[in-house]
């Protein structure tokens, strides 16, 4: 209760902002930087574009591994415990990272920070649920997921020039360190529950009715979110991994250029979750998801015939990529309540995101493989728009769950 009586505002909030900071580290930092360490990494390593691939696949498989025991963890442990272990292990990895020599150290390592970022992530993204009501649950979780775009904006200026200065692996400490500071903020700010306040959630009662998907479509729909969350996850991070990339080797940026024009990307991305949350929260997620896969969709086709539209083209993409980078799993964590109720939140989001973290495994290996073999990457962006346009056509057969 002394907590709640120093603030001029309802606890909610400080789940929000320490939720902000630890997806800034365990993903905005731990899995968007990644892309621009690879060019330095690419250099001094000699790494193949295959073996730049199997490294991001790393981190996927580690955080599909831990999006499966996330659940089990938070019913055992709780979300502030599940949270503060998972920074804690993205932190021990990264240090790790920064004294790595060879492939097989890297992959190993960058795969133990896609589990600590799994342990991270899920339980913050399911106390949205828990803190907030139904008609404020899309801007909390926007709110939060900003941290991934304010993370873009910092990596995008600060690490091109500390590679410069001092080196890519000090930026793998730097980054490290920005995760312990979210573990001790998270242990310090995190509650599991209102309850442990004495507070209600945040935002006005309304008798949602989900009691008929639960009873009658509760695996159809998780089936059907499952398959166009796993096509987000398998094109946003070709584009977030190999982008850069592709500036430097194929549009002749330098690395400082391309990190510049990256952190547009998360100038844009701090408001894609709050923007697209809160229009979800208007109009339905069904609608919501429409707008952002038919965006994404013009995102990657950009990126891919940038190469004869000329650099506008290219601006463009790094704007319609930016503006609803994180609108996915805002608009994600907000209907897995309404479609499943608020008992089965934490196991639907979950299973959710096994297959976002399949799509993740699937798409920046293949692409990398793709990219070696054809020596571009425009065939990797052009397959992501015709999946994307996919989603589209999956996301209007769903109901609404108050349909």
């Amino acid at each position: 209760m002394k907590l709640v009586a120093k603030i001029p505002f309802h606890y909610g909030w400080m789940i929000v902002l320490s939720g902000a900071l630890t997806l800034f580290a365990c993903l905005g930092l731990a899995r968007f930087a990644f892309g621009l360490l690879l060019p330095a990494m690419h250099q001094a390593l000699s790494l193949g574009y295959d073996q730049m691939g199997l490294i991001s696949t790393g981190n996927f498989v580690g955080y599909l591994i831990s999006v499966a025991l996330s659940p089990l963890l938070i019913r055992r442990f709780g979300p502030r415990a599940v949270i503060c272990a998972g920074l804690l292990l993205v932190f021990f990895s990264m240090l790790l990272i920064s004294r790595s020599q060879t492939l097989g150290a890297l992959t190993l390592f960058y795969g133990l920070v896609g589990a600590g970022s799994g342990f991270a992530n899920i339980p913050t993204m399911v106390l949205v649920s828990h803190w907030f009501r139904r008609n404020k649950r899309g801007l909390a979780a926007g709110l939060i997921i900003a941290g991934n775009g304010m993370a873009i904006i910092v990596a995008g200026l600060a690490v091109p020039a500390i590679n410069a200065a001092y080196g890519w692996r000090s930026s793998w400490l730097g980054l490290a360190l920005v995760s312990l500071l979210a573990a001790a903020v998270a242990l310090l700010v995190v509650r599991n529950d209102p309850a442990e306040l004495g507070l209600e959630p945040y935002g006005q009662f309304e008798a949602v009715r989900t009691g008929d998907f639960q009873a009658h479509a509760g695996t159809k729909i998780l089936l059907q979110l499952g398959i166009i969350y796993l096509i987000f996850g398998l094109t946003y991070m070709v584009y977030g991994t190999f982008i850069v990339t592709t500036m430097v080797d194929e549009f002749g940026f330098s690395e400082a250029a391309a990190g510049r024009l990256w952190s547009w990307v998360g100038f844009f991305g701090l408001f894609s979750g709050v923007v697209f949350g809160t229009v979800s929260d208007r109009i339905g997620r069904r609608n919501g998801m429409v707008l952002v896969y038919g965006m994404f969709t013009c995102a990657y086709l950009l990126a891919g015939f940038g190469g004869h539209l000329g650099a506008w083209a290219l601006w463009l993409s790094v704007i319609c990529y930016g503006s609803v980078l994180f609108a996915v799993p805002t608009i994600m964590a907000a209907a897995v309540t309404e479609y499943l109720g608020l008992e089965r939140a934490a196991s639907g989001f979950s299973a959710l995101t096994l297959f976002f973290a399949a799509g993740q495994i699937i798409g920046p290996g293949s692409a990398g493989l793709l990219a070696e073999i054809s020596k571009t990457f425009v065939p990797s962006y052009l397959v992501s728009a015709g999946l994307t346009a996919l989603a589209i056509l999956l996301t209007l057969k769903l109901k609404n769950p108050q349909a």
